[in-house]
């Protein structure tokens, strides 16, 4: 499973994880960058400009129930 981690870029005290999001889109077109970005704007609000927040996607593992 795909997802994306969200990082507030913090000049003092380095950079901070906001949250993971999982991406639950069944086209792999519709995604690009602006439509992930656009999901923390949301979030957040005019704090999360493009300057100070990034993403990076990460491959999860499911966890089996045993």
């Amino acid at each position: 499973m795909v997802a994306y981690e969200f990082y507030w870029r913090d000049k003092t005290d380095g950079d901070k994880l906001i949250g993971i999001l999982p991406e639950r889109r069944r086209k792999p077109e519709r995604i690009t960058q602006e439509s992930v970005m656009k999901w923390v704007r949301m979030l957040l609000g005019d704090i999360a400009d493009n300057h100070n927040i990034y993403f990076i996607q990460v491959e999860v593992s499911r966890i089996q129930n045993l």
